[in-house]
């Protein structure tokens, strides 16, 4: 094999390699509008198996990301932990949704996801019972997390875990921010404070 050969070969996995990198990275902003469908119409289950009616988030404003327990991305539990113990009281209400689907790094019952949030990252926030967020099963607040027709504002795919959805006071969707967004980046601390 010549090296201009090999050059060009790993010129074109590279640039293959970045273009899945951004399309995973990908964050969208969106101005605020009327859902089709009320976010505070919707309900999942907790991971204890209570029912948790998303009425109760109105006036708040509402992280929702999908999470796993053994993905490169974990340890922003540490991080979603700090973001909910600043701003609770603040009005900002966390919403983790345990998920299996990408690289099946969510194995967990969930007395295990429970159990491995409260030791390795004092998880006090809200976390959800394992649901689909894509494909024929995909929960119902993922559909309304993606798709244009219920949310009002975008249609967005869940790529992998961490990614993260904010819902605004008014149950809007203002944003889909992808896996790598720092939950005490400058942008989430900006929607947490309301601005």
């Amino acid at each position: 094999m010549t090296s201009t050969f090999m050059f060009a070969a790993i010129a074109v996995f590279g640039a293959t390699g970045l273009v899945a990198w951004n399309s995973i990275n990908a964050n969208v902003w969106h101005h605020p509008s009327t859902p089709v469908t009320s976010f505070y119409d919707l309900e999942a289950e907790t991971l204890e198996g209570e029912a948790y009616p998303f009425s109760q988030l109105k006036g708040k404003r509402v992280i929702v990301v999908n999470t796993a327990s053994r993905c490169g991305y974990t340890s922003q539990y540490k991080t979603l932990e700090k973001l909910h113990e600043r701003y609770k009281n603040n009005g900002l209400v966390v919403l983790g949704f345990p998920c299996n689907q990408f690289g099946m790094q969510e194995p967990g019952s969930s007395s295990a996801i429970r159990e491995f949030c409260t030791r390795n990252y004092g998880v006090t926030f809200q976390m959800m019972s394992k649901v689909k967020v894509k494909g024929e099963e995909q929960h119902p607040v993922y559909a309304w997390l993606t798709q244009k027709a219920l949310n009002g504002s975008g249609d967005h795919r869940v790529r992998w875990n961490f990614s993260k959805f904010l819902v605004n006071e008014r149950g809007e969707l203002t944003a889909a921010l992808n896996s790598g967004a720092d939950p005490l980046g400058d942008e989430i601390i900006a929607f947490a404070e309301g601005k």
